[in-house]
């Protein structure tokens, strides 16, 4: 499980360096896999990239597969999933060459945050994820729904 962020480069060619504490989650979790050192980077919708593991990038792909008929929604994030997509396999040195496309898209350039978000990471220029979290707080409504959920223990 991937919680909590970090802020990271992304280098002169491109390779996004894994914070150390989601680097080693992905080792306890996915080293023994037989994808192990292989992710899949993709986007929705060319701001954010999303690191899954590829394990559970290929989950996603079978509960499409699954499906008797796709919808616009579905065939929409099939397309836009693959066209930012990439698999990429993790260097001695943990690090992930982010795919050209979405780190110019995106402008994954600069002080990055990485976050995590259950079974994949997400990056986004630092500024950016920042001005969204402050300016963008909880609502009385999502209280509600997240304390009917049980999220809310706090």
């Amino acid at each position: 499980m991937f919680r909590g962020n970090s802020t990271t480069r992304v280098d002169d060619k491109g390779r996004l360096k894994i914070p150390a504490d989601f680097k080693r989650a992905i080792d306890e979790k996915y080293g023994n896999e037989q994808y192990g050192s292989k992710f899949y980077i993709t986007s929705t919708d060319g701001t954010i990239a999303l690191i899954y593991p590829l394990q559970e990038w290929i989950r996603i792909e079978d509960k499409i597969r699954a499906m008797t008929s796709m919808t616009s929604a579905v065939k929409k994030y099939v397309r836009n999933t693959s066209y930012y997509g990439q698999e990429v396999e993790i260097d001695g040195q943990g690090r992930l060459l982010l795919p050209g496309l979405l780190r110019e898209k995106a402008n994954l350039k600069g002080e990055l945050c990485v976050s995590g978000f259950i079974n994949h990471l997400e990056v986004q220029v630092h500024d950016t994820r920042r001005a969204e979290v402050e300016g963008s707080p909880i609502t009385p409504e999502e209280e509600a729904e997240l304390g009917h959920h049980g999220l809310l223990g706090f």
